[in-house]
């Protein structure tokens, strides 16, 4: 390894830049080189559409990957719930680090928690899978709310509760923690009324998978990053949307969790949702087994569970299939 600094790609939004400086300086520690961002913008961040009408979280992502392959970036961080299910051959997915909180969280006017919402309240989300949980939870609760669809960054988010324009606005608690914001939160969501996107919470770290001995290297150095539980973890969550052949605006949730035993991981449980975004269907089912040791164990693992979904009904929940 050289000392030339390496390239780090990155969007621009603030929460990105934050992720990746953190990643910049735990790749700068393991191979000893600096690391510079290079930001790059992506049609996600200037398009105003609704992500489900633009392709889905994918846009955030190709922009990233083109700049990796035509060599201008040595390697990029990317949110993993924004990463499509199939992975192109030419990139690794060389780390991912251990996993920040999964949860959803609201940001209320008046430090309101979820239950404490007046009626009629207006709940701002860009997510049908948020959506999709949120109504089912009211609806069994008697609870009478609406949630209204928004995009923007954090600012433009929290904006619309601060104006008095929502009640409140949903977003992952791993994003305001890793911009020093948790402090607006007003409630955690527990996993039992609303389960994370896949990947939620996790990064992943993708540079060339090419042949030089570069590559090796940076691959190799990279990979000390990784975490295997939050990989397996991940990787079943992944595997449960793939099978479901759900793009990454359909309303699926997933969490997988290590069930330990004192200090001793004994199983993984993985959960999977999904349902129509008024909420008054959901399938919601979850196994457990054996901690996966192998990518191909983890992958099992959520292909059963889709197809356990599926057998349920799942797929006529889906809405719009992408094409």
């Amino acid at each position: 390894m050289t000392d030339k600094a390496l390239r780090l790609g990155t969007r621009r939004s603030k929460l990105a830049m934050a992720q990746s400086g953190q990643v910049a300086e735990a790749v700068g520690q393991v191979t000893g080189r600096p690391v510079e961002l290079v930001e790059i913008t992506t049609y996600g961040d200037v398009s105003r559409e609704h992500l489900a009408q633009i392709g889905g979280t994918g846009v955030f992502v190709a922009a990233l990957r083109e700049a990796l392959m035509r060599g201008e970036v040595d390697f990029a961080v990317h949110s993993l719930k924004d990463l499509p299910t199939a992975q192109p051959e030419e990139l690794a997915l060389a780390a991912i680090p251990v996993r920040e909180d999964p949860r959803d969280v609201i940001v209320a006017r008046d430090a309101l928690k979820l239950t404490d919402l007046p009626r009629g309240a207006r709940i701002g989300t860009g997510s049908p899978r948020r959506m999709a949980q949120l109504n089912a939870y009211a609806r069994t609760h008697g609870m009478d709310i609406e949630t209204v669809p928004i995009r923007g960054n954090v600012d433009t988010r929290i904006g619309y509760v601060r104006k008095g324009e929502l009640d409140a606005v949903v977003l992952a608690a791993a994003g305001l923690n890793r911009i020093g914001r948790s402090d607006e939160v007003t409630d955690f969501l527990s996993v039992d009324t609303v389960l994370p996107a896949p990947g939620q919470g996790a990064l992943a770290i993708e540079c060339r998978a090419g042949n030089t001995a570069q590559d090796a290297d940076l691959i190799a150095a990279l990979a000390e990053l990784d975490d295997p539980f939050t990989r397996a973890a991940v990787t079943a969550e992944r595997s449960l949307l793939a099978a479901l052949e759900a793009g990454c605006s359909a309303p699926v949730g997933a969490l997988a969790d290590l069930l330990a035993d004192g200090q001793i991981v004994k199983e993984m449980r993985l959960r999977g949702v999904v349902g129509t975004t008024d909420g008054s269907t959901l399938v919601q089912l979850s196994t457990t087994g054996p901690v996966p040791e192998t990518q191909e164990a983890a992958t099992a693992l959520g292909r059963e569970l889709a197809t356990e979904m599926l057998a349920q009904g799942a797929a006529g929940l889906m809405g719009e299939r992408a094409h």
